[in-house]
């Protein structure tokens, strides 16, 4: 089987527009979470959200932007940059070979969103003519294969939270089975419209707004925690079969190692302690490697009542007596939850954290749960952390658990 490695890094995130930006954000304890500006905030009841500094108009002129709704311009620029960052030129690539995998839960949500108020609000059938083509979930991975002709494997994937960690296992796959040399995988998600921040605020999952510091209103694993804050932005990595990459002479961040894939089938929105756990248990079995190989843990870490508990439970089935040794972390404090492109933005900042030897913190972590008893790192980044193997987890909404491994990126026989 071969070994994939990871030379591209690229996002847009509520922290920074790119990895380093992003990274000495996370380390400073900085949070994202701001108060949504209006017309948003005027209506719902959790006026919250993890926003990024993106313009659309700054990257792609006015005759493409009506093609692009805003998860797809997130998902060309992160995309691009990760490319940049590989330094890799598809023109030299056997392009059947290069493919592309996105994982979006929500899509086009804009777009959808701007339909039906034209539709139902207004009253009006002036819909746009492009409706379909920007609101599609298949979007952002058909345009960046279409802007670098990338003719191997493109593929969708909509699993909810898990969404861009399953795009980001499954492109390893790809590779490590032989069916293309190069994958671009990641996520997008574009959710901070009124449809979709009311449609979360129904389920009674989303945070409420600290009204001391909003910034603060998303607290995983704390006692005080009352859910998640919805974030946006987009984040891919660039992986290539290994022999490939050295011999172009590529930037190795790290080797993606191994993932796991699993199904909770307990309850549609409930996790399982053993559904998480086999996911954990599965990615370590195809890395290779025992529980205590790990040095860090990106946890999924919602900050909802329910995730971190068994969440927690789960790392103590998997690490035994050293789960309390081994550093974990939610940076759904600092950054939000965006959904279905949370997995690959952890995944960046796990690899990251792993090249840094720096282990970002929990933030907000000022009263803990007696249940959620664990090294949560909190409050404070960890430097000079000497990480060799780092695990990133995605839980989601339909039971889709999936878990990637990356170690250093070092030659073996």
């Amino acid at each position: 089987m071969r070994r994939v490695a990871i030379t591209g890094l690229g996002v847009i995130a509520p922290l920074g527009n790119s990895v380093d930006e992003l990274f000495t954000n996370l380390v400073a304890g900085r949070s994202g979470v701001r108060r949504l500006a209006p017309p948003l905030v005027e209506r719902l009841k959790s006026p919250i959200g993890a926003a990024v500094d993106f313009d659309g108009n700054m990257h792609f002129p006015l005759t493409r932007l009506r093609l692009l709704d805003r998860v797809s311009q997130l998902a060309l620029v992160a995309s691009a940059q990760a490319i940049a960052d590989a330094k890799l030129d598809f023109a030299g690539e056997r392009r059947e070979r290069c493919g592309v995998c996105v994982g979006t839960a929500m899509g086009g949500a804009e777009s959808t969103d701007e339909g039906y108020q034209t539709i139902y609000a207004l009253q009006s059938d002036r819909v746009k003519p492009y409706s379909v083509l920007t609101a599609m979930s298949n979007a952002p991975a058909s345009w960046i294969g279409i802007d670098h002709g990338l003719c191997g494997p493109n593929l969708t994937y909509s699993t909810a939270c898990s969404s861009s960690a399953v795009a980001i296992g499954e492109a390893a796959s790809k590779i490590r089975y032989g069916d293309a040399d190069v994958m671009l995988a990641g996520g997008a998600e574009a959710p901070l419209t009124f449809g979709v921040l009311r449609a979360w605020e129904a389920m009674r999952t989303l945070a409420t707004e600290d009204p001391q510091d909003p910034s603060a209103s998303c607290r995983p694993f704390a006692g005080t925690r009352t859910g998640l804050v919805l974030g946006e932005g987009a984040a891919f990595v660039v992986l290539e079969e290994w022999s490939h990459a050295v011999a172009r002479g590529a930037p190795i961040h790290a080797e993606l190692s191994g993932y796991g894939l699993t199904t909770d089938t307990a309850h549609i929105t409930r996790p399982t302690v053993e559904g998480q756990a086999s996911a954990m248990r599965a990615a370590l079995s195809s890395a290779g490697v025992h529980p205590d190989a790990i040095d860090y843990v990106n946890a999924h870490g919602t900050g909802t009542l329910q995730n971190d508990v068994v969440e927690t439970a789960a790392l103590k089935e998997i690490f035994g007596a050293r789960a309390y040794q081994v550093p974990v972390s939610s940076t759904k404090s600092m950054h939000g939850h965006l959904l279905g492109a949370s997995g690959a933005l952890e995944f960046v900042i796990a690899v990251a954290s792993l090249e840094r030897g720096i282990v970002p913190p929990t933030m907000h972590l000022d009263s803990p749960d007696p249940d959620c008893d664990l090294d949560y790192v909190a409050g404070r980044a960890r430097i000079g952390v000497p990480l060799r193997t780092v695990m990133s987890n995605s839980f989601a909404f339909g039971g889709t658990n999936a878990v990637l491994v990356a170690a250093c990126g070092v030659p073996r026989p």
